[in-house]
């Protein structure tokens, strides 16, 4: 059951570097506060290494992105790597520009992180060092369902096996794999994309489980965030007032996940392994 690292995010409270979105850094940190996580946010060349050098895990966001972070987060995952702290990438915009897919895939394969987390259009850029995007969303022509599924996930499976990543592409329907396994997950609403960083979010929360699991139990760890967030969407929509909308709702996640057990997660998670 997936609730397990839950309990054990909450025991472990890992210290989480995070190099990210500025337009969403604030969400960021509550969110891995409320997951039971405790974050850091350092973006200066001169100081990375020694932030990392203190925390359990690493999350290299590219949401805003400047030439200067992108040195900041090679310096910073290099010196996770060499720790053996886990490191996530989340891709922000691949795709929308030649800078941004250039910047990914540096990251990419100077670093070598442990999990990729984004949506299927900048996995799909990431992963070909091209493509388009819709500015930071996914492209509609993108979208997963069942006439794609097995495709979808055979792209994933192959792109995780290649980078050795435990690969996470969320969207209507989730999908967190590595080269052999894969969780299909249905949790989440549709109201959430209208949130502004709930994808950035959710990559903090993801550094933080993974960096509370053994390094066998990453891909369960990835897809158990993956699930509390989608299900921290659910009960915060479900306690919406007629008249509240995207910026109630979006406070409203994150008192959900920081009120999310062991327990609740083995209820409301959605998922079917493969």
């Amino acid at each position: 059951m997936l609730g397990q690292y839950v309990t054990e995010t909450r025991k472990k409270h890992p210290l989480i570097h995070c190099i990210t979105n500025y337009v969403t850094v604030n969400d960021v940190a509550n969110v891995i506060l409320a997951c039971g996580g405790s974050p850091i946010m350092a973006d200066e060349a001169d100081e990375v290494e020694d932030i990392t050098a203190i925390c359990q895990g690493l999350t290299l966001n590219i949401g805003t992105l400047n030439h200067r972070t992108v040195q900041s987060m090679l310096i910073a995952g290099k010196k996770a790597k060499s720790l053996g702290h886990p490191v996530v990438l989340d891709p922000v915009g691949a795709g929308a520009s030649s800078l941004r897919t250039r910047a990914a895939a540096m990251i990419l394969e100077e670093v070598e992180p442990e999990v990729i987390r984004g949506n299927i259009s900048e996995i799909r850029a990431l992963a070909n060092h091209s493509g388009k995007a819709k500015g930071v969303d996914a492209d509609e022509k993108d979208a997963v369902d069942a006439s794609n599924l097995d495709e979808v996930l055979a792209f994933l499976q192959a792109f995780a096996q290649k980078t050795g990543s435990v690969v996470a592409a969320t969207g209507a329907t989730d999908l967190v794999c590595d080269g052999k396994n894969a969780y299909i997950i249905h949790n989440g609403r549709a109201e959430m994309s209208r949130i502004t960083g709930t994808g950035c979010q959710l990559s903090g929360m993801t550094a933080a489980f993974a960096a509370s699991a053994p390094a066998e139990k990453r891909l369960e760890a990835v897809a158990a965030a993956v699930c509390t967030m989608g299900a921290a969407g659910e009960i915060a929509y479900g306690h919406l007032a007629p008249y509240e909308g995207n910026a109630t709702y979006a406070r409203r996640i994150i008192d959900a996940v920081n009120h999310m057990d062991e327990a609740d997660l083995n209820k409301e998670a959605r998922y079917e392994r493969r």
